[in-house]
Formats: C-alpha cells, sequence, structure tokens
C-alpha cells in the first residue's frame, strides 16, 4: 500500500476541530458566550477545589478547617505551621526558578499587557503555592489561586482556539467572574470584578460572555457543595438617618487611608527583608514565624479571615479592645505574609478587616456619644466594603457584594456611595490598587487592566522604513544634488566616515542653498539636524511620539543602538500617527463589539 505523502496527508483531528470552532467563533458572538459559560464553570469547580484542598490542609495541620474562627490554638507547636509552610515554599521556589526561570503573569496583567495570554503551568505553580500559604496558616486569602486558575485554564482553551486579542481577553475575564462568583456565591460580583479588574471597563459586548460565565461558576461551585456566603440578611429595624450616613461617610474615608497604609505595608515589610540581606528562599519561614507568633495571641490572624468574617456578622460583637487587637494583629499578620513571600491575595483579609475597623469605628463614636453611633452591623458590612475597594479595587463590585450577600437594597445604595468615595480618595491620593500597586513596584506603568500591551507591540522596528537614503557628511552639495535629483527622496540621513549616524537633512533644503553658486561647495553636513535625536527600534509608538515632539522634526531616523548608532531605518511623524489612528480604532471596534456585527 502506497504511503500517503506528508505535504498532503489530512491534518490530525483535533486540529480540525480547532479550527472550525476558531471559525465559528469569529463569526457569531453566541460561540463565545457558550465558552464563557464553560470557563466561567470549569472556573467554579476549580474553586471549589482549591477551596477544599486549603481545608484538608488545615484539618489536618491544626484539627479545625475554619482556622480564623478558632478561639485559641489546641497545641502551641501548631505556631510552628506557617513557618513550615513558609520553609516547603521557599526551598520548592528554588526549583521552580530553575525550571520556569521567567516571573508568572496574573490576569490583570495578562489582559494589560500580553492580550490575555497566560500559562497554565504558571497558574498551577501559583495556585499551590497560594494553597500552601493558606493551608500552612499564612495570613493571605485563596483568591488569588481562584482566579489565576480560573483565568489560567480559560486562557489555556482560547489559545488552543487561537482566538483573537479582545476574544481572548474577554475570555481571561470570563475565567475571573467565575471564579470570583463561585468564592461568594454571587454571580453579579464575579461579573463586575471581571469588568472593573480583569477588562478594566464596562462593555456590552462582554456582558453575555462575562455574565453567563459568572453565573456558570456559581452554579458549578453549588453543585460541588462549596457556598460562599460572608453576611446573612441585616437584623430588622435598621433604619439609616442622615445623621447614620454622615458618620458611614466618615468611616469610607477613614477605610481609604487605613487601605493605603496597608499596602505601603507591605512594601515596607518587601524593603524590610532586602535590608537583612536575608537569602530568599527564607524570607517565608521568618514571615511564618512572626505570624505563628501572633497567632498565639489570636488565631484570627491565619488563614484569609473568611470564617472569623462570618462570624463577626453572626456571632455575638466582640469588645473594643478584642476588636483593636485584632485589627492590629491581622494587619501586621496580612503586610508580613505578603511582604516575606508567601503567595495569596487580599481581597478575603480586606473583608475581615474592614468588618473589624466599621464595627470598632462604631463602638468608638458610642463611647463619646451614643446618639451619634451607627449601628454596629450596618458599621462593619460598610467598612468591609470599604476597604476592599481601597485595597483590591472595584466599587460596583464591592457595591454587588454587599446587596448579593445582604439583599438589602437601601444599604446597598450607601455601600455605593461610600465605595465611590473611597475609590476617588484612593486614586487621587495613591493611584493603585494592590494588584496595579505590585506591577509599580517591578517598573510597570499601568493602573488598570485596560488593554495597552498593542501600543507596546508597536514600536518603531514594526513602523519604520528600511529603504533609507544615507550620504557622507564630507560630501559637498553639487555631489549630494546630483546623486539625490529633485524628488528622489525627502528625507537623506547624514553619516560620518565610521557610518555613524551624524543627523538627518531635509532634501528640498539642499536645493534652496545650492541655487547660489558660492554655497555649491559647502559640505553637506551644515544642513544636518538633530545630530543628536534618533530612535531605537525597541521604542513603542508613545515613546517615539513624544521624542518627535521634543525634536519638532516631521522625521527621526532609527538607529541599532545609542553606542554603535547605525543607521537601520526611518521614520514618520505622519505615518507613525496613522498606525497608531489605526490600531487606536481597532481596539476599539474590538471593545465594542464591532468585529462580531460587521462579521455578520
Amino acid at each position: 500500500m502506497a504511503k500517503v505523502d506528508g505535504a498532503h496527508a489530512k491534518p490530525p483531528l483535533l486540529k480540525i476541530i480547532a479550527r472550525k470552532l476558531r471559525a465559528l467563533i469569529r463569526r457569531d458572538e453566541t460561540s463565545l458566550i457558550f465558552l464563557g459559560l464553560f470557563s466561567g464553570s470549569m472556573a467554579g469547580l476549580l474553586a471549589a477545589g482549591i477551596l477544599r484542598a486549603s481545608h484538608f490542609l488545615h484539618l489536618w495541620l491544626f484539627g479545625h478547617e475554619q482556622l480564623s474562627a478558632m478561639t485559641a490554638l489546641a497545641s502551641p507547636w501548631q505556631a510552628l505551621a506557617p513557618l513550615a509552610g513558609g520553609l516547603l515554599l521557599g526551598i520548592t521556589a528554588i526549583f521552580i526558578h530553575k525550571w520556569r526561570p521567567n516571573r508568572p503573569v496574573d490576569p490583570i496583567e495578562a489582559n494589560a499587557l500580553r492580550g490575555g495570554r497566560m500559562s497554565l503551568s504558571d497558574s498551577l505553580v501559583i495556585t499551590a503555592q497560594t494553597v500552601v500559604s493558606n493551608g500552612f496558616g499564612a495570613s493571605v486569602g485563596l483568591e488569588a489561586a481562584y482566579t489565576q486558575m480560573g483565568s489560567g485554564f480559560a486562557s489555556f482553551i482560547g489559545g488552543a482556539l487561537g482566538l483573537r486579542r479582545a476574544d481572548l481577553r474577554t475570555l481571561v475575564a470570563c475565567g475571573a467572574a467565575g471564579a470570583i462568583g463561585a468564592a461568594f456565591s454571587a454571580p453579579l460580583t464575579g461579573a463586575f470584578y471581571a469588568f472593573e479588574l480583569i477588562l478594566g471597563a464596562y462593555t456590552p459586548f462582554g456582558l453575555a460572555p462575562v455574565g453567563a460565565a459568572a453565573v456558570g461558576g456559581v452554579l458549578a461551585s453549588r453543585l460541588a457543595g462549596s457556598a460562599g456566603d460572608i453576611a446573612k440578611m441585616p437584623p430588622p429595624g435598621i433604619d439609616l438617618t442622615q445623621a447614620d450616613m454622615a458618620m458611614l461617610m466618615g468611616l469610607a474615608i477613614l477605610c481609604a487611608f487605613f487601605g493605603i497604609a496597608i499596602m505601603r505595608g507591605v512594601t515596607f515589610v518587601e524593603g524590610a527583608f532586602r535590608w537583612t540581606r536575608l537569602p530568599q528562599p527564607l524570607q517565608p519561614a521568618v514571615g511564618g514565624l512572626i505570624v505563628g507568633s501572633l497567632a498565639l495571641i489570636s488565631p484570627h490572624v491565619l488563614s484569609s479571615g473568611h470564617s472569623a468574617t462570618v462570624e463577626l456578622f453572626e456571632g455575638t460583637a466582640p469588645a473594643i479592645g478584642a476588636l483593636a487587637v485584632a485589627i492590629a494583629l491581622k494587619s501586621v499578620g496580612s503586610a508580613v505574609s505578603i511582604g516575606s513571600g508567601f503567595r495569596g491575595g487580599l481581597f478575603f483579609a480586606s473583608l475581615y478587616l474592614g468588618g473589624l475597623f466599621g464595627r470598632f469605628y462604631s463602638y468608638a463614636i458610642a463611647l463619646y456619644d451614643p446618639s451619634l453611633a451607627p449601628d454596629g452591623w450596618v458599621s462593619s458590612i460598610v467598612g468591609m466594603a470599604a476597604l476592599a475597594v481601597a485595597i483590591v479595587g472595584g466599587p460596583l463590585t464591592m457595591s454587588f457584594l454587599a446587596l448579593e450577600t445582604t439583599q438589602d437594597f437601601p444599604l446597598s445604595l450607601m455601600m455605593l456611595t461610600a465605595s465611590t468615595l473611597v475609590s476617588v480618595i484612593v486614586r487621587r491620593s495613591f493611584g493603585y490598587s494592590f494588584a496595579t500597586w505590585r506591577l509599580h513596584l517591578r517598573g510597570e506603568s499601568i493602573r488598570s487592566a485596560q488593554d495597552v500591551g498593542w501600543m507596546r507591540d508597536l514600536t518603531v522596528g514594526r513602523l519604520m522604513r528600511t529603504d533609507v537614503q544615507l550620504a557622507r557628511t564630507d560630501m559637498k552639495l553639487d555631489e549630494f544634488t546630483k546623486l539625490f535629483p529633485l524628488g528622489s527622496a525627502q528625507w537623506v540621513v547624514a553619516v560620518d566616515a565610521l557610518d555613524r549616524y551624524a543627523g538627518i537633512v531635509f532634501a528640498p533644503d539642499a536645493y534652496l542653498v545650492s541655487a547660489a553658486p558660492e554655497e555649491a561647495k559647502t559640505d553637506f553636513a551644515s544642513l544636518a539636524r538633530l545630530p543628536e535625536q534618533f530612535l531605537l527600534p525597541h521604542m513603542n509608538v508613545k515613546l517615539a511620539a513624544q521624542m518627535f515632539e521634543q525634536s519638532e522634526s516631521e522625521a527621526l531616523a532609527v538607529v541599532d543602538n545609542a553606542a554603535d548608532r547605525r543607521v537601520v531605518g526611518l521614520l514618520t511623524e505622519a505615518h507613525l500617527l496613522r498606525r497608531y489612528a489605526e490600531e487606536l480604532d481597532k481596539a476599539r471596534r474590538e471593545l465594542s463589539g464591532e468585529t462580531f456585527a460587521a462579521a455578520s
């Protein structure tokens, strides 16, 4: 039997299916909705599995699934569990760094800079590290693992199908929506978390797939037996007066600055560890030792604080002194955990700290004048939402979280007002959420998940012309006019005897000067302008535009590097702005879903 020629062999079945699915998704928006529903449902199941794994470690190490709800450690030896977890993280990090030397990418960075591209293996590593951190008692939450795994899986599916940049970003947001929706059993919270924090904008095009993903995540987690309620219905008889609202606005302002202090505290801890010159693999162990010591005073410092938050709203209210101690311990524990290298987030911790801070605020005002003090339960729920907005971001996300957990619409309107106030204060006085603040410390300039990656991909090297006209600086003007007849070139780049960039010449200027007979033997170099201003191939469109503005030139030469200055191309400002406008319009059309409308 004759062998089939490799050039005419049929592609594998999976490739055929992927190609047909890709074509279907590009052509029909409904297909992306179903893909979002699938990604969100899988994210909900993954979140349930992550929670089960963390509870298993809690039960194994501490004999209790709900760490932060414990009143005391069963044995002082249990305080060493965070130390053991830190050692495990530090040792494994050495091998992981050799295996995966590149820094992992979270969903916000992926959508802002990489068009939604994430590594599934990196997501698995981060998830495992977060489960170890939380399971061994470090004061961090699991939401980082939920969103990382949900978004990472969605990105993997989208990459396998070869989705377009806008579709892949939307699918990454679907994974996060399903994960957060499952974490709190709150689909609106999950959807707006995706819009505000993962996509960076609310888009009508993304509403259907993201909403379907959030609902799918909640349903999947409930089928898996995982529910994420925080607070129940408010106690009966609560009626907010204008004085209460004024006091609660004061609470929101305090929460804004408290959140900034916590984020600064994490940075301070990181700087302190660098100052000690302690080897990086040992830093989580030292951080775990500190957290374990704090747990001897109060186990509420352990883990995310989810169980303690539920207890705060449903149990007996603690005394004001106990609240102050809990706030101090949890703040220090969270800052030390993140700053020393444990994996995890501050979403759950901010909810617990905000609830504590709100209750403390109510009690403190009652000591001064009981008639001015708002209800302690209401103060807790407002403080919870306000501090979460300050640290995590997303005022609508936290407002919908309050609505879905309390089912009290008037109270949710109050929290929307408080959340908006906090968001404005933090944006004006600090400028970052915790996630974007961490990216800022690593040198990134992004402040949200809005897609700016296309701008970075639009480099001078991609835009420049390579057919550059060159002329030596020792050339006479009459030689130049013979070599470059009028109309043959508009811009000519001057180079020295070593072929190094020496300036740029507007060719018609040479003809104007050479018209005078006494100027015909003038050196060409006298017309060269901008000898110290040039572009580099790696510059993005934003930096290039700034260079054009500074130089006030219509064209600039492109050199290989600042040292050798070998001319490799030429770029005009008109071409730069035209390509920028084209890419900007393309991004706008993808954001609004016009690509689907055009296809249909």
